[in-house]
């Protein structure tokens, strides 16, 4: 049976954390920022988690599972 492959659209957007959560960043942050706050810009920066109903796919395309 062959390896399974890492997802690479997955393996760009998704790190680890040293606990096993899985790190992402906010959507809403590449173009149309004249609009947009500096503080609603500034809190897009950060990395946020993954919800615990989308781990296991993410976590299949990363072939962690």
């Amino acid at each position: 049976m062959p390896k399974m492959k890492t997802n690479p659209s997955a393996k760009k957007r998704f790190k680890l954390t040293g606990s096993g959560k899985i790190k992402r960043k906010h959507a809403y942050k590449s173009h149309i920022l004249t609009k947009k706050s500096k503080k609603r810009k500034r809190n897009l920066t950060y990395f946020g988690t993954v919800c615990k109903a989308d781990e296991n796919n993410i976590k299949l395309l990363l072939c962690m599972k």
